[in-house]
């Protein structure tokens, strides 16, 4: 009786144990795709504009790392990244815009996305 009790205590935890890595595996794309998109920021050498005020990208990847930190339940996936945390303000929901040279001031949302279209 003692061993069908640690064989089903074991089958449970085996079954707990892969649902839980598959869950894991889930998110693990959603981190690797928005680790890259702000990786992307960070590289893009771009002037990133939010709240009326200009940013180098290596300001704009730390504060999208922080966003990320501080609401990663708004970020189950990519692109609710994009929408939920780096796209606008969370203070005064003005959206945030980048501007790469040659090209025109644009809005970060469509520009994130379209790289996320490239990692992909």
């Amino acid at each position: 009786m003692l061993n069908v009790k640690i064989t089903f205590l074991l089958l449970v935890g085996l079954c707990l144990g892969m649902a839980t890595e598959a869950i894991a595996e889930e998110t693990t794309d959603a981190q690797r795709e928005i680790t890259a998109l702000i990786e992307f920021v960070e590289k893009s050498q771009c002037v990133f504009h939010r709240n009326g005020k200009m940013y180098t990208s290596e300001q704009a990847a730390s504060h999208l790392r922080l966003k990320w930190s501080k609401g990663e339940r708004y970020a189950k996936s990519a692109e609710a990244f994009i929408d939920n945390l780096a796209s606008k303000s969370s203070w005064t929901g003005k959206p945030y815009s980048i501007e790469c040279k040659p090209e025109a001031k644009r809005d970060i949302n469509s520009w994130l996305k379209a790289e996320l279209v490239n990692l992909r």
